[in-house]
C-alpha cells in the first residue's frame, strides 16, 4: 500500500506557556511571504474549540497548524495533496515539511522561545480512512516502514513505536526516542 495524506504532530515542550494570539499575524506574514515550499493561501482560528486545531495556515496542497488535539500542544502538518513516490518518501516529506515550520516558530520572535519541540515525541497519522483503516491488518502492513524510517531518523538509537487501537480515529504511530533531538539534528538525520 501507499501511504498519502500523512499527517505529522511535533509535541511541544511546556505547552501552557505557548501564547496562541501571535500566530495569526505569524501565519499572515508566512502567507504575505510563501516561506514554505507548498502554497499558502489563509488563516483560520480554532482557538475557541477545546482539544481542536488551534490556529491553521491553509494551504493548497498542505495545511499547517499549531494543534491542541488530544489535549496535545503541537506544531501539525497535514498534507491533502497525493505524493509520488515511496512509503519512505511520503514519511519524509511530511516530518522535512513540519520541522522546518517547527524550527520557523522556534526562532520566531514575537514568541519568545516559548514554542520548542520536546525532542522526544512525533505522532504521525494517515489522513484517509478508506486506504488506511485504524485495523491490525493495517499496522502490520505498515510496521516495517516505520521501524526503517525511525531507525533512521533516530540513528540507530532507542525509540519505541505505539498505535492507536480505536478503530474510529485515524490509523496512527507515535514513536518516542529514548534520547532528545533537537529540530535541526532531525533534519539533518532526515537528509543523511
Amino acid at each position: 500500500m501507499q501511504l498519502q495524506h500523512v499527517n505529522v504532530k511535533l509535541l511541544v515542550k511546556e505547552p501552557e506557556e505557548v501564547p496562541l494570539e501571535p500566530l495569526i499575524p505569524i501565519f499572515h506574514s508566512w502567507i504575505q511571504g510563501q516561506v514554505l515550499e507548498e502554497l499558502l493561501l489563509d488563516v483560520a482560528d480554532y482557538r475557541h474549540v477545546p482539544a481542536g486545531p488551534g490556529v491553521v495556515l491553509v494551504g493548497h496542497q498542505a495545511n499547517y497548524s499549531v494543534d491542541h488535539t488530544d489535549d496535545r500542544l503541537g506544531v501539525r502538518y497535514n498534507r491533502k495533496a497525493e505524493i509520488t513516490g515511496s512509503n519512505q518518501d511520503a514519511l519524509q516529506q511530511a516530518l522535512r515539511a513540519s520541522l522546518i515550520a517547527c524550527q520557523r516558530l522556534e526562532t520566531e520572535p514575537t514568541l519568545e522561545g516559548k514554542l520548542r519541540f520536546n525532542g522526544q515525541e512525533i505522532e504521525f497519522f494517515v489522513n484517509d480512512r478508506l486506504l488506511a483503516p485504524n485495523r491490525d491488518a493495517t499496522r502490520k502492513a505498515f510496521h516495517s516502514d516505520f521501524e526503517t524510517f525511525f531507525k533512521k531518523l533516530f540513528r540507530g538509537g532507542e525509540y519505541s513505536l505505539s498505535y492507536a487501537n480505536e478503530p474510529r480515529r485515524l490509523f496512527g504511530v507515535t514513536a518516542k526516542s529514548s534520547r532528545t533531538f533537537a529540530t535541526s539534528d532531525l533534519l539533518a538525520n532526515l537528509n543523511a
